[in-house]
């Protein structure tokens, strides 16, 4: 090696290191006025991870028991009937719901959340959507002036099912079963569908945003389904 390269070499040494210095300032100035300027909305900690009071770990809560109860009436009819579709249905449901129930779950373990809270259910979607101008305020329906939903029929949550209801499911059988558990089933998704669209329209969090989004399709789609297996059984929704 001549000493002309060697020499050169050493001359770019210390430009190189300036480059490298210069950029990592430009970056660390960056990271920094993005964090000083960025939209941390009220319901994060300073670490960015949602409040108690937020509406992801509302969300996260009350979807929680309301798949619950979807895996328990999926889980009764399986044993109240032998129609292959039927049964087919209440197994997808059951997985789906317990799996996602599983997820809402985890998440409030990794925000060092309480999986209960001393609110009553529905109140992060109340509060959400009287702080937001210019919604829809159609997934709202049901709500009372106090940021609790407002039962028709003795439930806690939209489309939830009673402790009577839940009752006579398990006494039918065959075909009353199938119909009962369809009915109940519908009204179940369409209460879940209003709590997810509330979901996507309030949550920060792109994940849990992303998983509403999916309940949404996915329980439509179901709906309609159950729609035309109700039909095939002479029975409406």
């Amino acid at each position: 090696m001549s000493d002309g390269t060697a020499v050169g070499r050493a001359a770019r040494r210390p430009l190189v290191a300036g480059i490298t210095a210069a950029f990592a300032l430009v970056t660390l100035v960056a990271v920094a006025v993005l964090w000083l300027t960025s939209d941390r909305s009220e319901g994060t900690t300073d670490t960015g991870t949602p409040k108690d009071t937020s509406a992801e770990a509302g969300f996260a809560r009350d979807m929680s028991v309301h798949h619950q109860q979807a895996v328990e009436m999926s889980f009764i009819v399986r044993d109240r009937t032998s129609d292959d579709e039927v049964r087919r249905l209440a197994f997808d449901i059951a997985s789906t719901q317990a799996t996602q129930s599983g997820m809402l779950q985890g998440w409030l373990d990794m925000w060092g959340l309480d999986k209960t809270s001393e609110d009553p259910p529905m109140t992060w979607m109340k509060h959400g959507m009287d702080g937001m101008e210019g919604m829809d305020h159609g997934s709202m329906k049901g709500m009372d002036g106090g940021g609790a939903y407002k039962p028709h029929d003795g439930s806690l949550m939209p489309g939830m099912a009673t402790n009577t209801q839940l009752d006579e499911l398990r006494k039918a059988k065959g075909k009353a079963a199938e119909v009962l558990y369809l009915k109940l089933m519908t009204a179940h998704h369409k209460g879940g569908v209003a709590m997810a669209k509330g979901a996507v329209e309030l949550v920060k969090d792109p994940t849990e945003k992303h998983l509403a989004t999916t309940m949404v399709q996915g329980q439509q789609s179901e709906i309609e389904l159950m729609a035309g297996m109700l039909k095939a059984r002479g029975a409406s929704s």
